[in-house]
């Protein structure tokens, strides 16, 4: 199926390749700099590059690219994205403008196999996991947006859309290479988060590995039964393995890991989740990251201020480091796979986002992002 994309070929197939025709190997640099450092998506593009080679180049492959199917913008200046990939699957990815940063969410597969409870993608079912350049794909188009949008390359990456990472590790892993590569993209680890619900036995491949990037863990509730009833991958990967698979990760790599905990109204925060959760904690250094909870669908809804407020109050009393980040783009259904559900159930919308000349109103406010200038269109599409 992906045998002819140029992207999927080794550095050894394209000597080869390169050797028959007769080509030089520094044509090779030259191609890869157009893949993988710019991103272009036809070999049309590929100036530098010997019109006779071209042409022996789209003989022999081709390009199985992504593109933006539909794009909505929330009021808090959040964007999302619907991505639809060559065989016409779709898949999610966000914009997050946030001072001097962009991040830019990624997925990872097509749908998720693990069927967490409060999730809209788990509730999707699994397709298929994404190639490595289908994930840098949503990369590479978010980027182009984010300079159109926001007059600045993205910053960070997190990959928090749909999917789980690391139930695609061998293509998520060559992603974060490339996109770190110095002959890649050049992004600095330190600015890319992988999110996992905690599978065990990759978190102890990535120690092994020594993995360079950021690791956080989704975990929500530090209760081993009400884990396995909200996430039943904790079914298989227990709240005490998990730990001290995360212990193990801390001792190898020496990197901090942050806990990311959603509040659910009268499901994971009382006092006693606190309190686990502080116990779960103790084994190596975190950051907990608190989120509000985006509504998917009945019955969960996000945590009062109230319970919030003292579940914060006692994490903080244990002198943990917590942040509450505040959920973004509920207007526009950010949440992982809130959207391409929302398409799939009601398929007669077309969700555009509009920027109202953003650029303009920035250059005259000295560069500071106004985010009333946002707004929300619903159209019906074009028959």
């Amino acid at each position: 199926m992906y045998k002819n994309d140029i992207r999927e070929a080794s550095e050894e197939q394209l000597m080869q390749f390169f050797s028959t025709i007769g080509e030089k190997p520094f044509r090779i640099k030259q191609l890869n700099s157009w893949l993988w450092e710019k991103n272009v998506h036809g070999f049309d593009l590929m100036q530098n590059l010997p019109k006779k080679l071209i042409e022996k180049l789209k003989e022999q492959f081709t390009f199985l690219a992504s593109q933006i199917d539909q794009e909505v913008t929330s009021r808090d200046g959040t964007v999302k994205f619907i991505f639809r990939l060559h065989d016409n699957h779709l898949i999610e990815g966000v914009l997050i403008p946030s001072g001097k940063r962009v991040t830019a969410c990624i997925s990872s597969q097509v749908g998720c196999k693990l069927g967490c409870k409060f999730c809209a993608t788990g509730s999707m079912g699994f397709t298929r996991s994404l190639r490595a350049w289908e994930i840098i794909d949503q990369y590479a188009l978010m980027n182009q947006r984010s300079n159109e949008l926001f007059d600045q390359n993205i910053t960070n990456i997190v990959m928090m859309g749909m999917g789980e990472p690391l139930d695609n590790y061998e293509q998520v892993i060559k992603a974060i290479n490339i996109l770190t590569s110095p002959q890649g993209n050049g992004l600095s680890p330190s600015r890319i988060t992988l999110s996992t619900v905690g599978l065990v036995d990759q978190i102890k491949q990535l120690a092994d590995e020594r993995f360079k990037a950021n690791l956080a863990v989704s975990l929500h509730v530090a209760n081993n039964k009400k884990r396995s009833q909200l996430m039943p991958v904790n079914k298989n990967n227990s709240i005490l393995e998990l730990q001290s698979a995360l212990r193990y990760y801390y001792k190898q790599t020496n990197q901090r890991i942050t806990i990311e905990y959603v509040l659910i109204d009268g499901i994971n925060d009382s006092l006693t989740d606190a309190e686990e959760l502080a116990q779960f904690c103790k084994a190596f250094p975190v950051k907990v990251n608190l989120i509000q909870f985006n509504s998917t669908h009945p019955p969960y809804q996000k945590s009062t201020p109230e319970n919030t407020q003292r579940f914060i109050q006692y994490l903080e009393s244990k002198n943990m480091v917590v942040n509450l980040r505040r959920s973004r783009g509920e207007d526009i259904a950010a949440a992982c796979g809130q959207l391409v559900k929302k398409k799939a159930e009601g398929g007669n919308l077309k969700v555009e986002g509009r920027r109202q000349n953003e650029k303009k109103r920035r250059k005259a406010e000295g560069g500071r992002r106004n985010e009333s200038n946002y707004e929300l269109r619903i159209t019906e599409p074009k028959n």
